[in-house]
């Protein structure tokens, strides 16, 4: 899987996610960002209901090298995703197609993946999703983060088990800091607002992890 300045796979926009989750119990109230290193305002919510089916061979080989590929509907990424492993950094490189109409992922996802598997690839999770996301905005009103309170409902689909959860991720946006010494002092600033509010350390660095029970 690529991972250049701004190179990715034919047909696919790349992008680096940057996050951090916390696990929260239902009826929590979001938390005061006024505290957080370069934002100084909040946007309003917006409620987006995402629906993700996850694939893998077998042999579970897209899991155990770090990889996910997945078909989300609902909200602004619709589309086939494929997330690499997570980097020194924290940050995992995403790359999106659309979604297309025969149901099948393009073949410039096969070939991305074809040094960890060539299938064949097969339902692993369905995982969904009613996310409540509002933006953290710096004083140009350029988005610091966002925020996304998620209440997940998910299905292993090869045991049949079904869980749910409540969770918070804030994501670095664009205008969100470069500098790594910067960025550890927000994110120190974001976990401390979120334990303030009543959140705790997340689980599971993963929504599919989670869902598959580790």
């Amino acid at each position: 899987m690529t991972d250049g300045d701004g190179a990715s796979a034919r047909g696919a926009t790349r992008s680096v996610e940057v996050e951090l989750k916390f696990d929260v119990d239902e009826g929590v109230t979001a938390p005061d960002w006024s505290n957080v290193p370069g934002v100084a305002s909040v946007s309003g919510e917006e409620v987006r209901e995402l629906d993700a089916t996850y694939l893998d061979d077998a042999q579970l080989s897209l899991a155990r090298a770090g990889y996910a590929l997945r078909r989300r509907t609902g909200g602004p990424d619709a589309g086939w995703h494929i997330k690499g492993p997570r980097r020194a950094d924290g940050g995992r490189v995403e790359l999106q197609w659309s979604l297309g109409e025969d149901g099948f992922p393009p073949g410039a996802a096969f070939d991305e993946l074809a040094d960890v598997t060539r299938g064949p690839f097969l339902p692993l999770a369905r995982i969904r999703n009613v996310r409540t996301v509002s933006l953290l905005l710096d004083a140009s009103g350029a988005v610091v983060a966002e925020f996304a309170d998620d209440h997940v409902h998910t299905r292993d689909e090869r045991s049949g088990v079904e869980r749910a959860w409540q969770e918070w991720e804030v994501e670095l946006g664009p205008a969100g800091p470069a500098d790594a010494n910067e960025r550890a002092a927000f994110f120190t600033a974001v976990a401390q607002a979120a334990f303030a509010a009543g959140a705790r350390a997340a689980a599971s660095d993963s929504k599919l992890a989670r869902a598959l029970g580790h």
